[in-house]
């Protein structure tokens, strides 16, 4: 009698249960379909014990793109237990600040095989949103709990990507504890958020890296020091460039180098500028610049003058600017980075430099006319410079440029405004 009333309660309790025990994917799908007013719902779905549903309920959220809504359930799926519900719930926070996302981050490479996922990360990783976004705090705690603990190491990858194009101050914590990993994807990723989010006061616990075994990692940890401005590790990057046999490893340890200023390495850029290797003669040159000494400048016009590589010399006319040649004529220095603007294998080169040397009001009051009246691309990335190192003064110039019959340039030049508005 007692076993035939628990078989009686037990089928009750089984036509009790809610319909989204039998959801399926394409159930989900047509729920999307009556547009963001589906959120609510969808978000019923993440608890769904089926992964497909619940994998469902978030790319049908993540089509929904810039709607606020979607930002709370998004979050809800990072704690899933699925890792490719994390990851795409990740990626999904990210397109919300930078739209189309999606389509090129780890998560649009994801398949699924057997009970694991693969993917592959892209070797771009410049993305970053633009200064004036506001990203939720939640957000960033969401992102950074992921970096430093999420299902698996692609899922801790992901979100410490996702922290650095979102500029995730407040999960350098995260991330520093993510930089334990022991995994090079986890701890590259890791380093690449620091840099983009520059925060000085997280360089000494980097330092641990500048000797890694893997030369990838060892190359992210050489540059982020010498971006974060970390002086106290200059004996350890003069120590990498005395004993490393990579050549990459020894590039990145003198251009470090050459961005923490010290005159005891005066010695390093004179053995350096006339290496055969034309990279450690950029770097070189780089280091004298930064040492800002009028007596260095003689030698380094003679050396840009017998220059033949493109690198070294975008490097000496960056040094020879720095040292105080601030001047637009036809061929002078400053002309010569301005001109290399146009160049698509070399703007991304120039355009650093010349972020760097605005931070001089002489060289930004050079920059207003060939920012207004120069070609599509100079406009373009000299409105970038503005934005990242200009002041009020060149609001007006920027204002032109948001009016410009180019509607790339019109469009560069008004995002410039709103991001240097937002940094003042």
């Amino acid at each position: 009698m007692f076993y035939n009333r628990c078989v009686f309660l037990a089928l009750l309790a089984g036509l009790a249960m809610p319909a989204q025990e039998a959801v399926r994917p394409k159930d989900v799908r047509n729920v999307a379909k009556a547009g963001p007013n589906a959120i609510p719902k969808l978000q019923e779905y993440l608890r769904n014990p089926d992964v497909e549903v619940r994998l469902e309920a978030v790319k049908q959220m993540v089509e929904y793109g810039s709607v606020p809504r979607v930002i709370e359930p998004l979050i809800q799926a990072t704690s899933d237990n699925d890792p490719e519900v994390q990851v795409r719930a990740t990626d999904g926070l990210v397109n919300f600040y930078l739209p189309g996302y999606v389509r090129t981050g780890f998560g649009s490479s994801l398949r699924r095989v057997g009970g694991s996922i693969k993917g592959k990360f892209t070797d771009t990783n410049d993305q970053v949103i633009d200064y004036y976004v506001q990203v939720r705090p939640d957000v960033i705690a969401a992102l950074g709990k992921l970096a430093r603990g999420g299902v698996n190491m692609d899922v801790r990858a992901n979100a410490a990507r996702a922290v650095g194009i979102l500029r995730g101050k407040a999960a350098v914590g995260d991330l520093i504890e993510a930089l334990r990993s022991k995994d090079s994807s986890v701890i590259y990723e890791s380093l690449v958020a620091l840099q983009k989010i520059r925060d000085e006061s997280a360089a000494p616990r980097i330092a641990f890296l500048l000797r890694d075994f893997d030369p990838k990692v060892q190359i992210a940890a050489i540059e982020t020091t010498g971006l974060l401005q970390n002086k106290e590790a200059l004996p350890g990057l003069v120590d990498v460039l005395a004993r490393t046999r990579d050549s990459k490893v020894r590039r990145a340890a003198l251009t470090a180098i050459a961005m923490l200023p010290d005159e005891k390495n005066r010695p390093l850029y004179a053995r350096y500028l006339a290496d055969k290797d034309d990279q450690l003669r950029a770097a070189a040159a780089e280091g004298y610049a930064r040492l800002k000494s009028p007596a260095d400048l003689p030698m380094l016009e003679k050396a840009w003058n017998d220059e033949p590589k493109t690198h070294a010399r975008l490097s000496l006319a960056f040094a020879q600017v720095m040292l105080g040649k601030t001047a637009t004529t036809e061929f002078s220095p400053l002309q010569y980075l301005v001109n290399t603007l146009n160049s698509s294998a070399y703007c991304g080169e120039a355009y650093p430099f010349l972020v760097e040397l605005a931070r001089d009001p002489a060289v930004r009051q050079a920059l207003y006319q060939p920012m207004v009246s120069g070609t599509k691309d100079e406009k373009v990335w000299l409105a970038r410079v503005m934005a990242r190192s200009g002041d009020k003064e060149a609001v007006p110039y920027l204002d032109k440029l948001s009016n410009d019959a180019d509607g790339d340039v019109a469009q560069e030049g008004l995002r410039a405004k709103r991001t240097l508005q937002a940094k003042q």
